[in-house]
């Protein structure tokens, strides 16, 4: 063994050693149990020294892996407090219902996933029978437990909601066909089932991260007393495959960080992904138990049923327990699909002690070991898998669960690589489950050449049973439910109206007049404390240090140190009961953190306010699939994409100069997207927002909907609201004309040509600047609009095409805007033409647009406009040659247009 002064650098040599000659001695009995009974006792002696070190409060670092051994003996598996039996039978039905719902709607062609749920149905069910609690939990009243259901197992969650009486065999017939409005969706989906599923999850990767961030704000609406979640447990059921998605892993640091034990992640470890083993050549639990133990979690595992108790017992040397540590993945999957022999050969053969060993064994022994044993299978080593993580304190839990992927289907299914994909199982194969899962279910069922559904009956003990056991627990789960909350009461009206005076001549750009509102707004009595900004790290850069004094940062042990900046009036303060959320450097994370908060309405019973500013780049075209998910999820709030445009951020590139998050947001049809040029209209938008998903909603009005607002940083003179009609209504629809010519006051020739000038966010203003131009230069009038939402015209317009084809007369609002303009419309903006051009169809004058198509530039606003051709020169030459083709005024003054400005 190596001197224990360190021929090998070590980090202890920089430690003092107050007594060399111990050190030594206690190096030499470790090298004296290596000579006599060999390395594997040497480091077994090791590992319980650690273990007993660590029980006895000491601070050492904690071993990253363990044997492939579960980690609760059998013999400290507490007793299930319920009927096992009666489970049994009711895990069997929902098993059944589950592969038959599937295959029954094979013959539509819809698809479906029978193997996941199959693997995982014991993971469900001891949950459900004893631990998931609902929404009238006597401890967690209206909020229950937070269930993420793997996306892939929605047949069997929609199984025991059919065993329950919550769904029909018309639903069940109809999984996967929506288009009736009486059928049930492929995944859990809360905008098309919003009763029964709260999180949607198919996205992989998205499920463990929201479940993280679902916990964390669980805390949070506890130190801040808005109210006490404390009892609520987050569960989230995920995929060995899934963790290989990025976002799945990208917060265990924060959840371990926080101490967020009201988490546990339960993986089903059935070590197959969608075309194969996960780790073909390595080991999955192993992997991911390091990878959890690094990042501070609580690791259970639960990987051998109780027919290994006799193998465990005979290896007496410990090379059962080496051969399974060192036995890859997917050779595991093959023992699944072989016969006794081969694994005699092939798992035993390898170690003369195992020889020996296997010559105790009968061939139904292996068999029962290798083909049917998993821990994941057995109720009472899931029960205490769960038992013992709602009993750990301090930090999350992971459940490394092993099982068999396609369990209970057949040999045609189980552990097969094709799997995921095979939808439907024969007669015969359903007629072989049916037998091991002990169904009375006559053969006389399948005449009809259909699988049968079967159901004990609505007054048969298990239903009975199941029904009770929920009671107990706090009704049905998973469940959504809106409480019926009072609107929330409108802030004063003072705080919008005072941006419709305008800055006078103090610049200000327009996301720190959004800042701006928003204190105001959380000053409010009645509805500041359910504002939740949240930032990713660009508080400063977005103008919100103002904020931290005032609400305070969030952070669960408060502020343990003296920030440096203490003796400055905005000084950097964490808090407990902080009202912002700073994520650090994580879009991802400040996402999820939006989502939770958006959905508290319903998960909670408590309507919460967030507001997630970022940088305009880094929010749809990083984030896209959560706000996808946000929608998915119901949520409501406002995202605020800063920093916008392709050409205001100066000096900043390519990677950050955004010219199309509008025609991102454009696809989501959640999302209400504005491009507001000017405070005033900021200050509507947001007012309108806070009516309609929080206040008093117009009859019909979907209140599931989040505000995408895009700001700016380029300070501008603000000017103050017109007062002509039409102002209110078009900034909320889209349109409105902020000026004339005339109202500009500019001069202009008798009978002079005639343009309107569209411009949202910032181009507003190059739109004015040409407005001047075209007058004082070329004698022509222009008209300037504000297009504070181009998505909202094309959605009104859409409406109102789908409209006249019911035969109802309805004319778009932007048709209505122009109405009676006989002139060219010019339409530009920061953003690529795409964003404009959404109207192009609907406006009846001649129409032409200028927007920042290819990639951004580093360079000045100046410049980068120039280089786009946006700025007010090359809105002048645009609109000069509309006019020329047009023959109203000389095609020879576009030409000197262009020479005069250098273009």
């Amino acid at each position: 063994m190596t001197d224990p002064v360190g021929k090998i650098p070590s980090e202890l040599d920089q430690l003092p050693d107050r007594d060399t000659e111990e050190t030594a001695e206690w190096a030499a009995s470790l090298d004296a149990v290596t000579k006599a009974a060999g390395p594997h006792r040497a480091a077994y002696l090791m590992r319980r020294t650690l273990q007993h070190a660590e029980g006895a409060g000491l601070a050492l670092p904690k071993l990253l892996e363990t044997d492939y051994l579960n980690t609760i003996p059998t013999s400290a598996e507490p007793v299930i407090d319920g009927d096992e039996e009666m489970e049994r039978r009711i895990t069997a039905w929902n098993r059944w219902n589950a592969a038959a719902m599937v295959t029954r709607g094979a013959k539509h062609g819809v698809g479906g996933h029978i193997a996941t749920f199959a693997s995982a149905a014991w993971l469900y069910e001891t949950g459900f029978n004893h631990f998931f609690k609902g929404k009238d939990a006597k401890d967690a009243p209206g909020s229950g437990d937070q269930l993420y259901i793997q996306g892939h197992a929605s047949p069997g969650i929609y199984a025991r909601a059919f065993l329950d009486g919550r769904l029909s065999e018309d639903h069940l017939d109809n999984f996967r066909q929506e288009a009736g409005g009486n059928g049930l969706p492929s995944y859990p989906h809360p905008r098309r089932l919003p009763w029964l599923w709260e999180f949607p999850t198919v996205s992989m990767g998205l499920g463990p991260l929201s479940a993280i961030y679902q916990a964390r704000f669980n805390r949070y609406l506890t130190n801040r007393s808005i109210k006490d979640v404390s009892a609520s447990h987050v569960w989230a059921f995920l995929g060995d495959g899934e963790m290989d998605e990025p976002e799945a892993t990208a917060a265990l640091a924060l959840a371990a960080r926080e101490g967020l034990d009201n988490l546990t992640f339960v993986i089903n470890c059935n070590l197959q992904r969608l075309d194969g083993p996960v780790r073909a050549n390595f080991k999955i639990v192993q992997e991911l138990e390091a990878q959890f133990r690094g990042a501070g979690w609580n690791v259970v595992k639960t990987l051998w049923g109780n027919a290994w108790d006799e193998l465990f017992a005979l290896d007496t040397t410990g090379a059962l327990v080496r051969r399974l540590r060192e036995v890859p993945d997917a050779q595991v999957q093959t023992y699944q699909t072989r016969d006794a022999a081969y694994i005699r050969q092939d798992f035993f053969g390898k170690d003369p002690a195992l020889v020996a060993m296997a010559q105790l064994l009968s061939d139904d022994k292996i068999l029962e070991c290798f083909h049917l044993s998993r821990g994941g299978h057995e109720p009472r080593k899931v029960y205490a898998a769960y038992k013992a993580a709602l009993e750990f304190k301090g930090a999350p839990t992971v459940i490394l669960a092993q099982t068999v992927k396609g369990f209970t289907l057949g040999e045609g299914f189980a552990s097969k690589n094709a799997n995921h994909q095979m939808k439907k199982l024969s007669s015969d194969e359903f007629k072989q489950m049916r037998d091991l899962l002990d169904l009375p279910i006559p053969d006389a069922r399948f005449d009809d050449g259909q699988v049968p559904y079967g159901h004990p009956g609505a007054d048969s003990a298990e239903v009975r049973y199941l029904q009770e056991r929920r009671a107990a627990l706090g009704g049905p789960a998973p469940a959504r439910r809106v409480h019926p909350l009072a609107p929330l009461p409108a802030p004063a009206d003072k705080a919008f109206a005072a941006f419709d005076k305008g800055s006078g001549t103090q610049s200000i750009a327009t996301t720190m007049a959004f800042v701006r509102l928003v204190k105001d707004l959380v000053r409010d009595k009645e509805t500041g404390k359910r504002w939740v900004p949240i930032v990713p790290d660009e508080a400063r850069t977005f103008g919100m240090e103002s904020l931290f004094p005032s609400l305070g940062i969030y952070s669960p042990k408060g502020q343990t140190y003296e920030p440096v900046d203490r003796d400055q009036l905005m000084y950097y303060k964490e808090a407990v009961n902080g009202q912002i959320l700073n994520e650090g450097i994580t879009e991802a994370g400040s996402m999820a953190d939006f989502i939770a908060a958006s959905t508290s309405y319903a998960t909670h019973g408590e309507a919460m306010i967030p507001f997630y500013i970022f940088y305009s780049m880094f929010g749809w075209q990083r984030t896209a699939d959560q706000m996808w998910q946000l929608g998915d999820q119901l949520g409501r709030g406002f995202l605020v994409g800063a920093t916008a445009g392709r050409t205001t951020l100066t000096g900043e590139g390519l990677q950050h100069a955004d010219g199309h998050s509008p025609v991102i947001a454009a696809t989501n049809p959640a999302a209400l997207s504005y491009d507001p040029a000017f405070a005033y209209e900021i200050a509507a938008i947001v007012k309108e927002g806070l009516r309609r998903m929080y206040g008093e909603a117009a009859e019909g009005e979907d209140q599931n909907v989040f505000y995408y607002l895009t700001v700016y940083n380029e300070p501008m003179p603000q000017p103050a609201k017109p007062g002509h009609a039409g102002v209110d209504e078009g900034i909320l629809k889209g349109l409105y004309r902020f000026n004339t010519a005339e109202s500009a006051g500019l001069e202009l020739p008798a009978n002079a040509s005639r343009v309107q000038l569209l411009a949202s966010g910032t181009a507003i203003h190059w739109a004015l600047e040409a407005q001047k131009l075209l007058a004082a230069e070329w004698g022509v009038a222009a008209d300037v609009w504000s297009a504070t939402s181009w998505t909202e015209l094309r959605r009104d317009a859409l409406e109102a095409d789908a409209a006249l084809l019911r035969g109802e007369e309805r004319v778009p609002y932007v048709r209505q805007a122009l109405e009676g303009v006989d002139s060219p419309v010019l339409a530009v903006s920061d953003y690529m033409r795409q964003v404009p051009d959404q109207i192009a169809q609907w406006v009846e004058q001649d129409y032409t647009s200028l927007g920042a198509d290819g990639f951004g530039i580093s360079d000045t606003r100046v410049a980068s406009r120039r280089h786009f051709g946006v700025d007010a020169q090359s809105i002048v030459v645009a609109a000069l040659a509309q006019l020329a083709r047009r023959g109203e005024v000389q095609a020879t003054s576009v030409k000197e247009a262009r020479e005069r400005y250098g273009l």
